[in-house]
């Protein structure tokens, strides 16, 4: 799997999926995030259409006085929100990977998003990097 333009990615080999889980929640609280929706992919997938797959979860990220900023900059902004982070089993280990504001909020034409965004990336960085081997974080 490789970094796709849209994230910022970490594998964790030899750490479990929930061990992943954890640590992310845990690194994202300590930078002002709460999870506000998860996505139990695995157990949708099974319950939907009958299909086994790997654990892997969407978490709805949120840190609430970016958000109202956010939206007090541009009102409909919540289309974008919440930031997405995926926790998935992969070989070996897991993976983590996050929505890079600063790519999806190109969409958005006001430069108080742009920089908004760049400062809420910088957060999501520092997550994930606290939970990285010094230069296992990718990037788009």
């Amino acid at each position: 799997m490789s970094d796709p333009a849209y994230g910022l990615t970490l594998r964790l080999p030899g750490v479990s999926y929930d061990e992943a889980r954890r640590r992310i929640v845990d690194a994202l609280a300590a930078e002002g995030f709460g999870i506000l929706t998860e996505i139990d992919v695995a157990a949708t997938l099974k319950k939907k259409l009958g299909i086994d797959f790997r654990s892997y979860t969407i978490l709805g990220a949120c840190n609430p006085p970016l958000a109202h900023r956010a939206l007090e900059a541009e009102p409909l902004i919540g289309l974008l929100l919440p930031c997405n982070v995926v926790v998935a089993e992969e070989e070996g280990g897991s993976v983590v990977a996050v929505l890079s504001p600063k790519a999806i909020f190109q969409l958005v034409s006001n430069p108080q998003v742009a920089n908004l965004a760049e400062e809420v990336e910088a957060k999501l960085r520092r997550a994930l990097e606290s939970l990285a081997p010094a230069g296992s974080l990718g990037a788009p």
